[in-house]
Order: C-alpha cells, then sequence, then structure tokens
C-alpha cells in the first residue's frame, strides 16, 4: 500500500492516477497509523514552503514523518514536496525544512531577462561518479525531458545526494535527490508522459511491491 501525505497541499489527483495507471494500491489519507503502515509514502506540494511546512506542523505530521523516515521504507517529495525534504528555503524569509537532506532551497540565479517560474520540459543530467541503476531513475533516458514548474532550486550541501541535476538558462539545481531511503523530483513525473511513469514504477519496486 502506498499513500499519498494528505495535507490539503498538493497535485494529489493527478499523482494518484499516475500510480493506479501503473497498478499500484494507493490511499490518501493523514492517518498516522495508515501513513506508517505504507511500503511507500509521497509526499506532494504545490506552492508556498513556508504554508505547506505549517500546515504539516499544525496537522501534527512532522514527527510522523521522521518517524517513518527512521522506518528507512521509501519516501519521494515531489516539486515543492522535494523541496521540504531539506533543511529549509530562502522562499519569502528563512524557513525550516523536515531536515531529511542536508542543503537549501534558493531562488533559480538566472539572468534578469530569463523568464521564472520555469515552466516547461527540460531534461534530467546524470552527475558523472553517479550511478541510476537502482534508484527511481533506473533505465531513464537521459536525454528524456520532463515538466518543470518552480522558481526556487534545491542545492544539496552533499553532492553524492544529487541524483541529477538541471541546467535552466545556464544555472544549475538538483532536479532528483537520493539520500538513502529519500527521494525527491523537482519536476512531476506524473505529469511527464512515458519516462514519468518509469520513475513512478521504479519507485513501485523500491516498496518491495512489484506487483502492487
Amino acid at each position: 500500500m502506498i499513500t499519498i501525505l494528505d495535507y490539503g497541499i498538493g497535485n494529489i489527483t493527478s499523482i494518484r492516477r499516475a500510480f493506479e495507471k501503473s497498478n499500484a494500491t494507493v490511499r490518501i489519507t493523514n492517518d498516522p497509523d495508515l501513513i506508517l503502515s505504507s511500503s511507500g509514502l509521497i509526499l506532494p506540494g504545490v506552492g508556498a514552503f513556508s504554508v505547506a511546512m505549517k500546515r504539516l506542523k499544525d496537522d501534527g505530521l512532522i514527527e510522523v514523518l521522521h518517524d517513518y523516515k527512521n522506518s528507512e521504507k521509501p519516501i519521494l517529495g515531489i516539486c515543492l514536496g522535494m523541496q521540504m525534504l531539506f533543511d529549509g528555503s530562502y522562499e519569502f524569509g528563512e524557513h525550516e525544512g523536515l531536515c531529511f537532506v542536508p542543503g537549501f532551497v534558493k531562488k533559480i540565479d538566472v539572468p534578469e531577462d530569463t523568464k521564472l517560474p520555469n515552466i516547461g520540459w527540460n531534461r534530467l543530467i546524470r552527475p558523472k561518479s553517479m550511478k541510476w541503476k537502482k534508484t527511481i531513475l533506473e533505465s531513464i533516458q537521459e536525454d528524456s525531458n520532463f515538466y518543470f514548474v518552480h522558481t526556487y532550486g534545491a542545492e544539496t550541501s552533499d553532492s553524492s545526494d544529487t541524483l541529477s541535476y538541471t541546467d535552466y538558462s545556464d544555472t544549475e539545481f538538483c532536479s532528483t535527490v537520493k539520500r538513502g531511503n529519500i527521494y525527491g523530483c523537482q519536476y512531476h513525473p506524473e505529469k511527464s508522459g512515458t519516462e514519468g511513469l518509469k520513475i513512478i514504477k521504479n519507485f513501485i519496486m523500491l516498496t518491495g511491491n512489484k506487483n502492487e
């Protein structure tokens, strides 16, 4: 059973459909017991970092998420959900994140004439020292494009946590993060066609439920 965390912020419907299309059993909940019993957890998110973190705190979910992380079962953050995995964000001030991945989220430092937010398709670049086998990016074609909608990008403190990076107007940011059982996608795999569905299927495989 894969749980999509429901805390009132996120594109839950499209994520659920993508997982169901990949033959996963999915539930949407914020119940702590159901979350902790899940084989995999999805942290969605759209909007402002501080608002999303406040919602998690108000719903009493931050400790639950830390307990789930410590269970070593896989977590996948998508878009803002990925950013919340980091130590914090400088979006409209400085705000603390979940502290699952060392690093901070900052506004993409692009030339003044460059359009923000970054909306559209772009590719994932594999760091030379990084292997994608047995991760959510296994079998992904490196020239494939994925769909992005964001103004802020993550910077990992430890480069080995960057599973892929993306170049937008000569500015690089972490587009896929991996630290132990923690994964994050700055892009939207659920909106990225066949290659995006591969990522979702790879995550399902990581939960240990190959036929879910």
